[in-house]
């Protein structure tokens, strides 16, 4: 029985770019370029009526851009999935069309091989990220990804401790040589910032977190 074809629709303003992508494609036996669009709306209508595997989606596109693209797309078509194309390294690019239910983020001076390697990966389920903006992703990713202990003073971190251990705010006030009141506000300040609203949700933090066993 012969592997089913992945199906593929390009997505870029410059025609010349979308054939060069079609000729790499096409010459692959597990691989079928079903459709091109131009533009953002395009790309969107062909996707909805062709329900394509791949999307090779240009971030930079007229009318409407990549990033918009995506997340209109995956609203109509869940199942595929999105491979951006850009020129760009910059970090804030590939994070804002991750962010949009981007799959993978290719930069289009990558060669033939890598492409075709992309493709693939999606295809399997697998995300993909060109090797030159990985750095750049990892370091915007621990820039903006805050861990929300973080957010915790040293103090508050201790307090939530021995909350997490059954210690009442008398103990943990002499245990900190701290009044009770003062306890009451670290524990007003932890629920605030952690969001949370009762102790059985900041046990269950700490848990998660390592505080406690």
């Amino acid at each position: 029985m012969s592997r089913k074809s992945t199906t593929i629709l390009i997505a870029d303003d410059h025609a010349v770019v979308r054939q060069g992508f079609r000729m790499i494609l096409a010459a692959e036996p597990d691989l079928s370029v079903i459709g091109e669009a131009a533009n953002g709306r395009e790309v969107i209508t062909l996707a909805e009526q062709l329900q394509p595997d791949v999307v090779l989606m240009d971030v930079s596109m007229p009318e409407l851009n990549g990033i918009e693209a995506t997340r209109r797309l995956l609203a109509i078509s869940p199942r595929t999935r999105i491979l951006a194309l850009s020129m760009h390294r910059d970090s804030v690019y590939v994070r804002e069309i991750l962010r949009a239910g981007a799959s993978g983020y290719l930069l289009k001076e990558a060669g033939d091989k890598d492409l075709l390697f992309a493709v693939r990966a999606l295809a399997a389920g697998q995300g993909y990220l060109s090797p030159e903006v990985s750095d750049a992703v990892l370091s915007d990713y621990r820039k903006h990804v805050t861990d929300p202990i973080d957010m915790l003073t040293t103090r508050e971190r201790e307090v939530l401790q021995m909350i997490a251990e059954g210690r009442t705010n008398k103990e943990i006030a002499l245990t900190l040589d701290i009044s009770t009141y003062t306890v009451d506000s670290h524990r007003g300040r932890i629920m605030e910032k952690l969001n949370l609203h009762s102790v059985g949700e900041l046990v269950r933090f700490a848990f998660r977190n390592g505080l406690i066993n």
